[in-house]
């Protein structure tokens, strides 16, 4: 037994006591294929001598079923990803299932999307959800994550896994039927790192739009999400004619309008401005911020009924989009007199 105070062991002591690497000591656990009977052996008798085995596995190995879901959070500093977390451990209460939970930094990068999943599938989860994906994580995603139902939260369908996910595309084109009803043609966007699926998205949505338009746009400047970057293209970029701003999200939106005021333009007298989330204090920016809001808790709610009928083996269902809201405030207005046709 692990004396108090002790450092319980972990998969990564098994992992050396056994001669093996961490993902071998995971596919064990989950008995996937592919293993010499030598290595299977070897980690074995590790776990065993090591006393490594997590409740939920003993759970598992007893009746096949862990009532878990592992959730890999591809960031753990924005709102939209934290928002969602916190929806998805509140329907997995709901459902009868339980959360565990692996945050990777921006820093992990793809090697953290491994070390993630293989901790989550060591500890005998049923399924898989991984919030805020990025393209470069989805390779190394489809590879490992086998035996599981996955879920990632991206608007694209995938013929391998389940999705479920706000309507990037669906909020990108509120916003820009807003500004061009308003009557706004030249319309710069600051998005999000393009690695991110939802950052894609709404870029792609604002170029579809322009185009619909026949308005041919410049092109985005790329922010990190947040507000200090927003501050410093706000502040510095030249943005030409430019009458209104579409930022990828709201704290880069909330940098901009710092950074316009700053060098003397006003909001939304000269520059109309919108962002993406509806922070709980976007209402209160000065001006408040026209942007879209996402239902957080209805996308965690898809999310966990999916996985568990996926889980179950019970009939899956056929939505997988939640629609968002525009939330239209004081931050856009009709352009400047004289400044677009």
């Amino acid at each position: 037994m692990t004396a108090k105070g002790s450092r319980r062991p972990s998969i990564y002591d098994v992992a050396t006591l056994a001669g093996v690497s961490h993902s071998t000591v995971s596919r064990v656990l989950n008995d996937q294929p592919h293993i010499s009977d030598s290595a299977r052996q070897r980690v074995l008798d590790a776990i065993e001598q090591t006393n490594f085995m997590p409740s939920s596995i003993a759970r598992a190995l007893a009746n096949k079923r862990a009532k878990r879901i592992g959730v890999v959070l591809d960031t753990s500093l924005q709102y939209g990803p934290n928002s969602t977390m916190r929806a998805l451990e509140s329907a997995a209460r709901a459902s009868g299932y339980a959360i565990t939970a692996y945050s990777v930094g921006d820093e992990d990068g793809v090697l953290g999307i491994d070390a993630g999943v293989d901790e989550l599938l060591a500890y005998g989860v049923d399924a898989l959800c991984v919030i805020a994906p990025r393209l470069s994580s989805l390779e190394s995603l489809r590879q490992r994550a086998t035996g599981v139902p996955v879920l990632i939260m991206k608007s694209d369908p995938d013929a391998d896994m389940h999705t479920a996910a706000v309507d990037q595309r669906a909020g990108a084109m509120m916003v820009m039927k807003h500004l061009l009803d308003l009557g706004h043609r030249s319309i710069a966007h600051i998005a999000g790192p393009l690695d991110w699926y939802d950052a894609r998205a709404r870029e792609r949505a604002w170029r579809e739009a322009l185009a619909a338009a026949l308005v041919t746009p410049v092109e985005p400047v790329i922010g990190d999400w947040s507000s200090a970057s927003g501050y410093e293209l706000g502040r510095s970029h030249d943005f030409g004619e430019a009458t209104a701003i579409f930022a990828a999200n709201d704290q880069m939106a909330l940098g901009a309008i710092h950074g316009l005021m700053d060098r003397g333009l006003r909001v939304p007298e000269d520059v109309s401005v919108v962002g993406f989330d509806d922070l709980p204090d976007s209402r209160h920016f000065l001006p408040p911020l026209t942007t879209v809001r996402q239902d957080f808790a209805a996308l965690g709610a898809l999310a966990v009924e999916l996985l568990v009928a996926a889980i179950e083996e019970s009939p899956v269902p056929d939505r997988t989009m939640i629609t968002p809201q525009l939330s239209v405030r004081a931050s856009t207005a009709p352009p400047p007199s004289g400044s677009d046709p």
